[in-house]
């Protein structure tokens, strides 16, 4: 039987969820690993730094796509890092423009908020708003 580790220490020492690894290895991210005679996946130390690598890529929000092409980069490590420059960049805006987009709610959430009288809940602003969006700050959130 060939050295390695079973699917469950690999979950264990990557952070990665079995039923993940297992889509990954579907998906393409993760090769195939060799199976015992017994049909056990066998995992190296290298599929558990790519499955760290994976989990830490999508704790950062970078979509399946992303992370295909950053694998295939760190795969061929005597290029330029300028694909993965531009990657990070553009997750970077999409970060930002979710920003900007969460604090005109938090605004409006506010807004709401400062406005309500505890009165009647016909005059509530927070129904009122919710009603009719032409109550709204913003028109976009």
């Amino acid at each position: 039987m060939s050295v390695g580790l079973s699917i469950g220490e690999a979950a264990r020492q990557s952070g990665v969820k079995v039923p993940t690894i297992r889509f990954y290895e579907q998906i393409g991210l993760l090769p195939t690993p060799p199976r015992t005679d017994g049909n056990r996946r066998l995992y190296q130390d290298d599929d558990v730094r790519r499955l760290a690598f994976i989990r830490h890529s999508r704790e950062l929000g970078f979509d399946i796509e992303a992370i295909r092409t950053l694998l295939t980069l760190q795969d061929n490590p005597n290029q330029s890092c300028e694909r993965a420059d531009l990657i990070a960049r553009e997750r970077l805006r999409e970060v930002e423009e979710r920003i900007e987009r969460l604090m005109a709610l938090k605004q409006e959430l506010q807004a709401m908020i400062d406005n309500c009288s505890h009165g009647a809940l016909s005059e509530c602003r927070v129904i009122c708003n919710l009603a009719d969006h032409g109550n709204c700050i913003h028109h976009h959130h």
